[in-house]
């Protein structure tokens, strides 16, 4: 799992995913679990959490299109919330720059974030994020609007040397073309056939250390360009 030199700059990491099975989790999970901590917010939330993501697109669907097509630099935007809470709401651009990953994140509120999804981007001129600006010209130039909710239960873990994240991101769902993202009762469907796969991420920053290697080994997992935003659209077309 050793990947190449990282870009210069502190905001591109690594970035290594893997379909696995219920078993290999397992085995994995179990062997993490005694040598690394979980995150702060895990360790606050009985060892997992809730995450779903609202993607945006434009009418051309290029974002779906350029990740399919295997285009090496590429952008995705979304807003991400947490236990469906409204605390702590973020609006993100995830940058791929061939197999380093860059993450831009703005704050927003619940009432700025509903206007957003409705189209209204005004709130972001009066965003202290010094990307807000950033993201409001992209917003209006490429016409950007929600297409699908992401639904996930995250199981985290970090090591402190090279600012390791590894998680599992489990029972992954769709809820197809709705956007109602504060909404419990959102109707969702996995994205696999069978539900015992889960996607492993590894994130690092130049190189992943030793140590955390051989606590990954996989045996018969592949490394793949697993996307939780393509998996939750293929059922459109």
């Amino acid at each position: 799992m050793a990947a190449k030199q990282a870009l210069p700059g502190k905001q591109y990491r690594h970035e290594l995913k893997y379909v696995i099975s219920e078993g290999e989790h397992k085995l994995l999970s179990t062997r993490i679990k005694a040598c690394l901590k979980q995150d702060y917010y895990a360790s606050i939330n009985g060892g997992e959490y809730f995450i779903r993501s609202l993607y945006f697109d434009d009418p051309f669907d290029t974002a779906l299109w350029e990740k399919t097509s295997g285009v090496g630099s590429r952008d995705k935007f979304r807003i991400r919330i947490y236990n469906l809470a409204d605390d702590a709401i973020k609006l993100e651009r995830k940058h791929k720059e061939g197999q380093y990953i860059k993450k831009d994140s703005v704050s927003i509120s619940r009432r700025d974030c509903d206007e957003i999804v409705r189209g209204n981007l005004e709130c972001l001129k009066h965003n202290d994020s010094p990307f807000a600006m950033q993201f409001y010209g992209i917003f209006k130039s490429n016409y950007l609007r929600p297409k699908v909710l992401v639904d996930y239960i995250r199981e985290p873990y970090v090591f402190p040397a090279e600012d390791v994240r590894i998680t599992f991101d489990k029972n992954v769902r769709t809820a197809m073309r709705c956007t109602d993202l504060f909404n419990p009762n959102v109707i969702t469907y996995p994205v696999w056939d069978l539900n015992n796969c889960m996607i492993l991420e590894v994130k690092f920053n130049e190189s992943l250390p030793q140590y955390v290697q051989e606590l990954l080994t996989l045996g018969s997992a592949e490394r793949t360009a697993a996307s939780k935003y393509v998996f939750c659209r293929q059922y459109e077309f």
